[in-house]
């Protein structure tokens, strides 16, 4: 179905995509190639919100070294979009510049597109395929389609430890645990993430600014802090320089002062709580997402990420892991407690594995039930 050809030409086009990992958001990444004649013709990727997409950036540089669109092929790594949102169709612009074919590498997730873009396409006479490196295109907008189809952010919880799993002393010292090489690899996880989220016990610790600092990025992530009873000071880093999503257990006249200090020092304030006076986190996960969080980068304490682990709000760990040993007593990872049987343990898949520096590198996701099920 695809020729050696297809695939360079798309390999080219996610390559183009990954230019926009940081500053697409809540847009999906997505690269584009137009060939025609065998020559490549065009290329582009998606602007920042509100911007040309990547095949409108590919049909102006096209134009712009004197090509003509008719009979070209457009490589695109994302489905071309059916609707009006802030920009216009791209699946209207393809059709009206004559392109005879559109390789798209998969759907779009957005109900709102979902296959309406390539229709579109085959019913203007265009050659339509789509499947090409699909996986690839899926794993470069991960938190993209969770948010479309699960109506949540895929949730990255980070951690940093020694090698017997402890990411400080028992007095709360932790930095360094990992090198420098692994700490400017993480400001890079965070770069690319909608949100970094963290919780009251880590900025009483710590009082981390919670922004990219070890690498270029246009753009700085929302900070997002779990705060059941609004401990926080109007004080903390992170509040500095731009406002803060502060999610808290409730709002009443008990607190209000102290939370209008607070919004005084650019915290936006919502209450979502549960029946345990908490934070309910899943129901945080649907609010991040309905304010277009795709990809929520968690750096908090162990009791915070075993409360998201234990409600199932957790997508896949990043573990920094050093070589090195802190012993019994010091500070674990998560904070949870075991299974009574080792079936109900929380299981994950090694997604991958690379030495950063003098540290490893383990990316691995949660197995959900429903995967568990279709084994």
């Amino acid at each position: 179905m695809f020729s050696q050809t297809d695939f360079v030409h798309m390999e080219r086009a996610l390559a183009l995509a990954a230019r926009g990992l940081y500053t697409t958001d809540p847009n999906p990444r997505v690269g584009c190639v137009l060939v025609k004649d065998g020559i490549v013709i065009g290329e582009g990727f998606t602007q920042p919100a509100g911007q040309d997409h990547a095949e409108i950036q590919a049909m102006k540089d096209a134009r712009a070294r004197g090509h003509e669109l008719r009979g070209a092929t457009a490589y695109v790594t994302l489905e071309p979009c059916s609707h009006f949102g802030r920009t216009p169709p791209c699946a209207n612009a393809l059709i009206e510049a004559k392109v005879a074919r559109v390789i798209a590498a998969m759907e779009d997730p957005n109900p709102l597109v979902s296959g309406r873009g390539l229709s579109m396409l085959r019913d203007a006479g265009i050659d339509v395929r789509c499947g090409l490196l699909a996986s690839e295109a899926r794993e470069m907008n991960i938190g993209f389609v969770s948010r479309m189809t699960r109506k949540r952010p895929w949730v990255r919880m980070k951690i940093a430890a020694s090698l017997d799993g402890r990411t400080g002393l028992p007095s709360g010292e932790s930095q360094w645990i990992t090198g420098e090489a692994a700490r400017a690899d993480g400001h890079a996880w965070r770069a690319r993430a909608s949100a970094i989220l963290t919780g009251i016990g880590t900025v009483k610790e710590d009082d981390p600014r919670m922004t990219v600092r070890a690498v270029d990025t246009p753009r700085q992530p929302k900070r997002v802090l779990v705060d059941s009873r609004l401990d926080v000071t109007p004080e903390a880093q992170i509040f500095v320089g731009a406002p803060t999503l502060v999610f808290c257990a409730s709002l009443d006249e008990r607190n209000a002062e102290r939370a209008d200090l607070l919004r005084a020092h650019g915290a936006e304030l919502v209450a979502l709580g549960n029946e345990h006076g908490k934070v309910d986190l899943p129901a945080m996960l649907t609010e991040l997402a309905a304010r277009g969080v795709n990809e929520l980068h968690v750096e908090a304490g162990n009791k915070l990420n075993g409360s998201l682990l234990r409600e199932g709000c957790v997508d896949e760990l990043l573990l920094y892991v050093a070589p090195s040993l802190l012993g019994t007593d010091a500070l674990g990872m998560i904070d949870f407690a075991a299974p009574a049987k080792l079936d109900e343990r929380k299981q994950l898949t090694f997604h991958s594995v690379e030495r950063i520096g003098d540290d490893l590198r383990i990316l691995a996701r949660l197995v959900r039930a429903e995967d568990l099920q279709a084994q």
